[in-house]
């Protein structure tokens, strides 16, 4: 039964890669085969890969802030924001420099996809009115954004995993038993990467003015609901909750809840209008769009349903994974090579992490080896819980920023390129090594030299 596991978990990572537009069918088929092997070799009662193998917590925050950030993004403020900032900025090169470091500030807090969508049209039209080409800027926007990702607990799914694996609340990525914790290695990679980005665009170093397009803001409700969402997580990190079903979910039911609020109040405000259309025949027709009709629309399309479906597919894949102890088998291998070198296996997980990542999405990935950690740590007698965390923080570093090295190993990257080939730029894979390799080597470095200093010394 475990050589059956993993075959089939290895053939998923298989057409997750080579068919990636399909990897929740792919995932979903490997999953029920899964589900269905371990129930009847009796690992598994029936109803467990529903009940017990997926993680709602993780599944209701990605969906609230779905919500929250499709509607954040329609209503135009992120394009605001960006726009002010750099028409205030007089030259070319810092123009550039601070639209990447925006991105990942923004990211910190909205998904690394949303983040890429958000800013890349204004990329698009300054390197325009520049006259330099926009690759290089919006590969640099991309892989800003998944920098800053594993700063917060809502940057990026693999943070939400381990929040919910660790225990971790949002402020705890902040500060966590007196030290300081991931969000500070992410930003000192982050400060590391802004020489890189200089020389990057030291040939834009010129004067330039930026006419500002004077971008109307069609709702704040968005806004203060992303806001007010942020805000009660950090809050609920200082109350304490009995433990139960509320606690353990506390994260997901937030973010749900605002999600929600944000859907009614889109359904309940919308107006119909009246858009112009041309038939067949050449004539303008006026039809009235129905508001509400369009509103549920912007509601589901909001929802990134793929993912979703992904994420809850791979926890039934990792539960059976774990059933049958192929979990514990790799934990032995790495306690073998490293547990009488806590530093050899600190940094085989951050490297190790950072290779992998850069060829295999990080969701799966991360999903694999948080489990993986958890085992070490119990099999290694006399190890304080700050190694946990350090083996924890090293795995979200080299996972998350891995996927900077190739223009596949992150969705944001993928993103990125395809709205330059939809403007007709073709991009090289050299074009985006020249970026992503110096930019992820840095930064890799500045937390893997944090994390170490702070939870291992």
């Amino acid at each position: 039964m475990k050589i059956f596991i993993l075959i089939m978990f290895a053939l998923t990572y298989v057409l997750i890669i080579a068919f990636p537009k399909y990897k929740p069918h792919a995932t979903g088929a490997a999953a029920l085969v899964c589900a269905v092997s371990c129930i009847i070799a009796g690992y598994t009662k029936w109803h467990e890969p529903i009940t017990s193998a997926i993680n709602y917590n993780v599944v209701m925050m990605l969906v609230g802030i779905m919500i929250t950030v499709g509607l954040f993004t329609e209503s135009g403020m992120p394009n605001k924001l960006a726009d002010k900032l750099i028409s205030k900025v007089p030259n070319a090169m810092w123009i550039l420099v601070l639209l990447s470091v925006l991105s990942g500030v923004i990211s910190a807090f909205v998904d690394n996809v949303a983040t890429v969508l958000m800013l890349a049209p204004i990329g698009l039209t300054i390197a325009k009115k520049v006259g330099v080409s926009p690759i290089p800027v919006l590969i640099s926007i991309s892989v800003s954004s998944n920098l800053q990702g594993a700063a917060t607990l809502v940057g990026d799914t693999t943070s939400v995993m381990l929040g919910a694996h660790a225990n971790m609340s949002f402020m705890d990525f902040l500060f966590m038993h007196g030290k300081p914790s991931i969000f500070w290695a992410v930003e000192l990679g982050m400060v590391l990467t802004i020489p890189v980005l200089i020389i990057l665009f030291r040939k834009q170093n010129v004067r330039f003015s930026y006419a500002s397009e004077n971008i109307q803001v069609k709702n704040l409700f968005p806004t203060y609901m992303l806001i007010l969402n942020i805000l009660a997580l950090v809050l609920c990190s200082f109350i304490p909750i009995p433990e139960g079903f509320i606690a353990d979910h506390i994260n997901g039911l937030v973010c749900l809840f605002f999600g929600l609020v944000c859907m009614v109040y889109h359904l309940f405000t919308v107006k119909d209008r009246e858009v112009v259309e041309t038939s067949e025949s050449g004539e303008q027709v006026t039809k009235v769009v129905n508001g509400k009709k369009q509103a549920l629309k912007d509601v589901v399309n909001s929802i990134d349903f793929p993912t979703v479906l992904f994420l809850i597919f791979l926890f039934v894949i990792i539960s059976a994974v774990t059933a049958v102890g192929i979990i514990t088998d790799i934990s032995n291998f790495f306690r073998s090579v490293g547990s009488k070198n806590i530093f050899l296996l600190y940094t085989l997980i951050v490297f190790g992490s950072v290779l992998i990542s850069a060829f295999i999405d990080n969701i799966p990935y991360v999903a694999t080896m948080l489990p993986v950690i958890s085992e070490l740590v119990i099999g290694m007698p006399g190890v304080s819980q700050n190694i946990a965390y350090l083996l924890y923080f090293g795995l979200l570093c080299g996972a998350t920023l891995g996927g900077n090295i190739t223009p596949v190993g992150a969705s944001a990257n993928v993103v990125a390129i395809g709205m330059l080939n939809k403007e007709g730029y073709k991009v090289k894979s050299s074009d985006f090594f020249k970026i992503g390799i110096p930019f992820t080597l840095v930064a890799v470095l500045g937390g893997y030299l944090f994390c170490w200093f702070v939870w291992g010394m």
